[in-house]
């Protein structure tokens, strides 16, 4: 039986992150990089495209599980007829090679145990050679190499192209097993103490998290959501995947499968301004170094999103052999919308930016003079037509969120030179630019009749975007047009629960894609702060609370949620998810001490 997505749970390094199961299986992995081809991808096809899943001999699901205390150190405990055992699931930090280990810890009776590892390289298409040497058992196929052994040795043998090991732990007794990825090139990996590396992982989580600055009711789901974003963060650069999945779907059995293991510059300013407010001045200003110098070159050239590292190409292939979960298809890894013309993103990099001075970052001398070229861009172009925030697949249109942060774009530049008039610009130029965004949007993209803002202009659609307008100060919260537009979106595109989609998918006029998708849960946090901006606190407080009893059982969100089947869609866990979670718990709580 296929796993519902909010029964996994996320472990990782820095580098890479996996997903582990309810039922002790690890599901998901791509080794040495969260872009990198996965050698599990079960949660994507079957067990033979490879898993790990190591539980009771004949035994189901856990009992329970957690992560120890504030880290991403798993523990899932099983209670059995015959005793009780926990499994602990880590990646520690890593000095060179991956390692996933796995300590098994008889808490009382006996336990019969058994692991069964599936290693399939290259998103579970290409069947390795296994081989015993020094102790491991070793896996090579191309470029990959991947070392299994444990400590003590159990007994282990090869079962229909996979590896085996059964033992029995008695209380008080542990057995570890640690997998480590390496070059096939390169000889073996240097061995780790899997019990040092579990006590220097969790003092190393407990460390980070013990600098979150929140206070409040909500601190709990806050620093697991921060705690969520540091686990997609990729260290060596600072970028943050969106996710650390591919085509988990937004409507089971649909088309609507995307690979989400990239930066989007779309999530910078609201990622910035969560490592701010919780304390992470280091982590915003990697992620600030990180967006400077991904963006750099031709504005004209500016992607929506790039690679870990910056990189550029991030071309949309399918993989015809996975059946895809719970049989959605394609499978697909890139990402044609790399090459969509979205201008929103203009405004939410200058807009990151003009945050992180605000915020008293070191300083960058060319950031502005990369906003100033950005912002002349977008000067040319802010009139067309482009493809929206969602990336729809359909025609171009004026969408009245892309030309929103155009008059952000040239707002942020009014103040930055308001407040330091030293800075090379023309400050009067921008107003204009800023006055004449405005006075169209609201002329085109308003409708007067319903008292709303539409999706694009001259359409009857809604779009959850547009309850960003008082967030990002387009419009003051108690103009009549912005408390209107609210209730257009909460009637029109509201779930049961009180939840929100995107926008309509109906009739196939907006992003080119069959089938449907479920409310969107970075949307549905938008109402609640929306709401609350709206002077309607106890609603807001209401929807806020009724987003966090979604969250899985270890505090974490997928991008969607089906209000009719009553479970999570899309790739999982979504970084803007859990960013909307900080910034709605947050505004909750600054209202609540201000009394």
């Amino acid at each position: 039986m296929t796993l519902r997505i909010e029964d996994y749970a996320l472990i990782g390094d820095l580098q890479t992150a996996a997903l582990v199961g309810t039922d002790g299986s690890i599901d998901w992995l791509c080794l040495p990089r969260f872009d990198s081809a996965a050698c599990f991808a079960a949660i994507l096809g079957d067990k033979d495209n490879g898993h790990w899943r190591m539980a009771p001999e004949d035994a189901g699901t856990c009992t329970r599980r957690g992560y120890v205390g504030d880290s991403l150190v798993l523990e899932s405990v099983w209670e059995t007829r015959t005793g009780t055992v926990k499994i602990i699931d880590f990646m520690p930090q890593r000095d060179a090679t991956p390692d996933v280990m796995r300590i098994v810890e008889c808490v009382s009776g006996r336990v019969e145990m058994t692991s069964t590892l599936r290693l399939r390289f290259d998103y579970g298409s290409i069947v390795p050679w296994m081989r015993r040497e020094d102790g491991h058992r070793v896996a090579i196929a191309g470029p990959d190499s991947v070392w299994l052994r444990s400590e003590p040795e159990v007994k282990t043998w090869g079962q229909q192209y996979s590896t085996v090991s059964s033992f029995t732990v008695r209380e008080g007794e542990k057995v570890a097993f640690v997998l480590t990825w390496h070059p096939s090139h390169q000889p073996r990996p240097d061995l780790v103490d899997p019990y040092e590396a579990l006590e220097s992982c969790i003092s190393d989580w407990e460390e980070w998290a013990h600098r979150c600055d929140v206070k409040g009711p909500y601190r709990e789901a806050v620093i697991r959501s921060i705690i969520t974003l540091k686990g997609l963060t990729y260290a060596p650069t600072g970028g943050i995947a969106a996710a650390p999945t591919t085509s988990l779907p937004e409507e089971l059995g649909g088309v609507r499968n995307w690979d989400y293991r990239f930066c989007w510059l779309r999530d910078s300013t609201l990622t910035l301004g969560a490592m701010i407010a919780a304390g992470y001045q280091d982590e915003a200003e990697a992620w600030r170094d990180w967006l400077l110098r991904a963006v750099a070159g031709d504005p004209a050239d500016l992607q929506i999103m790039y690679g870990l590292s910056g990189e550029r190409r991030l071309p949309e292939t399918e993989l015809p052999w996975l059946a895809g979960y719970a049989g959605s298809r394609p499978v697909r890894i890139g990402n044609a919308a790399v090459d969509q013309l979205q201008l929103d993103v203009y405004g939410e990099v200058i807009d990151s930016l003009y945050l992180a001075r605000e915020a008293g970052l070191a300083p960058e001398d060319h950031a502005w003079y990369l906003q100033l070229s950005l912002l002349g861009f977008l000067e040319s172009k802010w009139r067309e037509p482009d493809e929206g925030l969602w990336e729809v697949r359909g025609p171009r249109r004026h969408f009245v969120h892309s030309k929103v942060m155009a008059w952000v774009a040239a707002d942020r530049a009014v103040r930055t030179l308001e407040q330091d008039p030293a800075l090379r610009g023309d400050v009067s130029r921008w107003r204009a630019m800023r006055d004449e965004v405005h006075r169209e949007v609201c002329e085109k993209g308003y409708d007067p009749k319903r008292n709303t803002f539409t999706q694009y202009y001259g359409s009857k659609e809604l779009d959850a975007a547009t309850l960003l307008i008082p967030q990002v100060g387009f419009l003051p919260p108690e103009d009549p047009r912005v408390i209107g537009t609210v209730d257009a979106v909460r009637a029109e595109l509201g779930t049961q629960g009180g939840l929100v989609r995107r926008y309509s998918t109906e009739g196939r006029t907006v992003d080119g894609l069959p089938g449907d998708e479920g409310a969107f849960l970075a949307c549905s946090f938008w109402l609640a702060n929306a709401l609350r901006m709206t002077g309607r606190g106890k609603e807001a407080r209401e929807l806020f609370e009724r987003l966090l009893s979604l969250r899985n059982d270890v505090g974490l969100l997928a991008e969607e949620y089906d209000p009719v089947a009553g479970r999570q869609l899309g790739n999982f866990p979504q970084a803007f998810s859990h960013i909307a979670l900080v910034h709605t718990a947050l505004a909750l709580s600054a209202d609540e001490d201000a009394g």
